[in-house]
């Protein structure tokens, strides 16, 4: 199936909505949300889509004077998991972060979404910091770093993994 990345349009707001309600079952962004990264944020949205659906997006979020991008959101639609879209959108991202004059990427994931985890570990990201209770179900999540300039497939630190195997079970309070 072929797939087109494009930049987000405020036409795609309706579809966006769908696709937020089809993927994530909490932590959801609202039709007001999405409608403000679209045309009011410093953001920049990426969608994907194939036979004229949209099967993910993802939103950075920038501010100004920082040479850091924030990775919003990186979210594709059940029936497109595993087959490389995420891969896929979030060197997009990273690409057009490094052609906007940015020099590293972070993010938060759930602590127990395993599947994202090992998707940014072999993107390069690494764990630089624990966050208690961070979405809505008490669920912690985990700060992770990139430097763009950095080669796909870094390593964490031997500190940061030795917290993931021996500290995230006991804290997570969603595993």
């Amino acid at each position: 199936m072929s797939r087109l990345v494009r930049h987000a349009l405020p036409t795609d707001l309706d579809a966006l909505v769908a696709l937020e309600d089809r993927a994530f079952s909490g932590d959801r962004f609202s039709r007001r949300q999405l409608w403000h990264l679209l045309n009011r944020a410093n953001a920049h949205t990426l969608v994907v889509e194939a036979q004229g659906s949209l099967l993910g997006y993802g939103t950075l979020l920038m501010r100004r004077n920082s040479s850091l991008a924030r990775l919003y959101s990186l979210c594709v639609a059940p029936e497109a998991r595993g087959s490389g879209l995420g891969r896929e959108l979030l060197a997009r991202l990273e690409s057009d972060s490094r052609a906007l004059g940015l020099d590293r990427m972070a993010l938060e994931v759930r602590a127990d979404n395993r599947r994202a985890m090992r998707l940014y570990r072999q993107a390069g990201f690494r764990l630089v910091g624990w966050l208690d209770e961070y979405y809505e179900d008490g669920c912690a999540a985990w700060r992770m770093l990139k430097g763009l300039g950095a080669a796909p497939g870094g390593e964490s630190s031997p500190g940061a993994r030795e917290a993931l195997r021996n500290e995230a079970p006991k804290a997570a309070s969603c595993w």
